[in-house]
């Protein structure tokens, strides 16, 4: 290792770890670490500020102290303006958390997104999930210029290509490449069904050492979509977490299936929500439940918990889960015990 990745390699990555750093790991990161020590892992997300308050970064993400492994900073979800993901996971890194960063096509040419590559891993970024992005059209700048000079899978060849061959598209090599654990997005639930694990495919073979899901509300499709993962070699060249979401009510539920593509919610969960006296806290009882069963399905590494506006029930949600069997992922230091979640 480097005296400028010793510097700037994620908290915990030393050879007394519990999680040591092996010959086989691409990145320094905590992230990668658990993974491969074959822990269930939990990931969630932090949505970035509109504005340039740092502190608004850190207050977010202590909600997750002590709860999950890494934390995806979202890079325009939606095609709306925040704080950039580099920055968030800049500042995340600093303090010891271990960021993922999301790098979406729409925005940057291979170019700027080689750029941001390396400076993500001088900064200490370990990990990236590579996104193509949703069209302008359906965020708050409609009239902004796409670019999707590359799209998900030729970023995770991009961001192979820098890290394994060390060198630029261009040809031009590396002083130093950079060290990354190379992630994508997959969507089980979306039509056609049967082409998503080819797609699955495509992106392992592209170089994804992990996936995360969209929201998952119907478990007979995720087991058919794990089986045929399974049976094609997947989950033992890449890790898969099962994306959960949190829904606040059946309105919101209904929302997200007209509005979101590829969301899947049947009507049995909506009704549930309907039926329910507090929806909010039957909303938390469902994602406690999908984690659960998810993570008995053969080949599930993990979960990514996504809790938009409700990021102050993750803690409680992974409590109630025991998806973790008692394991409590890294918290700040500084922190005397980890907090409590908020009352219902």
């Amino acid at each position: 290792m480097t005296d400028q990745h010793e510097h700037y390699a994620e908290v915990g990555a030393n050879p007394g770890d519990p999680l040591p750093m092996l010959p086989q790991h691409t990145s320094h990161g905590r992230f990668e670490r658990v993974l491969r020590a074959g822990h269930f892992a939990v990931s969630s997300e932090i949505a970035p500020p509109d504005s340039a308050d740092p502190e608004e970064v850190l207050r977010r993400a202590a909600l997750f102290d002590g709860y999950v492994d890494a934390i995806n900073a979202t890079d325009g979800s939606g095609a709306n303006c925040h704080m950039s993901s580099l920055a968030v996971c800049a500042l995340l890194t600093r303090e010891g958390y271990s960021p993922i960063i999301q790098v979406s096509c729409r925005d940057r040419n291979r170019i700027a997104i080689q750029g941001d590559l390396l400076g993500a891993s001088a900064l200490g970024v370990c990990s990236v999930l590579c996104l193509s992005g949703d069209d302008v059209s359906v965020g708050d700048h409609p009239e902004a210029k796409p670019v999707f000079d590359l799209d998900s899978v030729s970023l995770l060849q991009t961001v192979r290509t820098l890290r394994d061959e060390s060198r630029f598209l261009s040809g031009r090599q590396l002083d130093l490449p950079p060290r990354l654990f190379l992630g994508a997005s997959i969507n089980p639930f979306a039509p056609p069904h049967t082409a998503r694990v080819d797609q699955f495919a495509k992106k392992v073979s592209a170089g994804a050492q992990f996936v995360q899901s969209q929201y998952c509300f119907d478990l007979d499709m995720a087991r058919d979509f794990m089986a045929r993962a399974r049976d094609l070699g997947l989950t033992e060249r890449c890790y898969v977490l099962m994306g959960v979401g949190v829904l606040a009510s059946a309105r919101t539920a209904r929302w997200l299936r007209s509005a979101i593509p590829g969301v899947h919610i049947p009507d049995s969960v909506i009704r549930r929500l309907e039926q329910a006296e507090k929806p909010k806290a039957e909303g938390r009882a469902i994602a406690t439940e999908l984690m659960q069963q998810l993570a008995e399905i053969a080949g599930v590494s993990g979960i990514h918990l996504m809790a938009y506006k409700q990021e102050e029930w993750i803690g409680e949600i992974v409590t109630k889960s025991g998806v973790l069997h008692g394991r409590q992922p890294w918290a700040p230091s500084h922190l005397d015990h980890i907090r409590q979640p908020a009352s219902a």
